[in-house]
């Protein structure tokens, strides 16, 4: 992959090798996200799972202190009073049935987050093969099926994010902006950390958190010690 003069620059700062302290590495992310746009952090964590037993398995949610900084459009599908409750709670979008053949048959995906209520989702179930690889499928696990949708919507809002490994055991996740004070990264990255380390199936032998990188959108990435985040936790 080649990447541009400003990537390359800000990639001499950072000693590959290393693995640094967390406030450190939060400030080389924040002095390297040098675009002309408001660059997303995101945490790259690779853990001593396999996802391909169920017993390995990591999804949940966390709820970051300062947000991510990225305005989310949330879906719900409810009925009745359940769908005035989230239009009051500022939900983006609402409906029920009707919004299966817009996803289905026009490819409708304008939103960042799904709320239902637990009727509405054997209807949702047709649209498994859409939602599900993009992360959207309502799951109780994250509290995205439930009966409190206006806590849910607003949780999301405020900066509720769900957290699940990939196909290759890592998990990434937003964690800010670039212009977001390093104290605030801080806060939600240790958020984050104690929720996965919380998270830890049972089944896990050996070391959980293997690798954890630091990036913004456009800069290289930053590695922070596991052992030390282990330790906090």
């Amino acid at each position: 992959m080649k990447h541009g003069k400003r990537y390359l620059e800000s990639a001499k700062a950072i000693n590959r090798d290393n693995q640094y302290e967390l406030e450190e590495a939060v400030a080389l992310v924040k002095q390297n996200a040098t675009a002309k746009f408001d660059e997303t952090i995101e945490a790259h964590i690779r853990t001593g799972c396999d996802g391909r037993h169920a017993d390995q398995q990591i999804r949940g949610s966390v709820s970051l202190p300062h947000g991510t900084g990225k305005s989310v459009r949330v879906l719900v599908f409810a009925k009745d009073a359940k769908a005035d409750e989230a239009k009051n709670a500022g939900a983006d979008f609402v409906g029920a049935e009707e919004l299966i053949p817009k996803i289905q048959n026009e490819g409708w995906l304008d939103f960042d987050a799904v709320i239902a209520t637990p009727d509405m989702m054997s209807v949702i179930g047709r649209l498994g093969r859409i939602l599900g690889p993009k992360g959207l499928m309502p799951n109780p696990k994250v509290g995205t099926v439930t009966m409190d949708i206006e806590n849910a919507v607003k949780d999301i809002k405020a900066g509720k994010i769900e957290y699940r490994l990939d196909k290759t055991n890592i998990v990434h996740v937003p964690v800010g902006k670039a212009s977001f004070d390093q104290e605030k990264l801080v806060d939600n990255l240790n958020a984050l950390f104690d929720a996965l380390i919380k998270a830890r199936p049972a089944a896990v032998k050996g070391q959980y958190l293997k690798s954890i990188t630091l990036t913004s959108t456009m800069g290289p990435g930053v590695k922070i010690s596991p052992a030390k985040v282990m330790q906090q936790g």
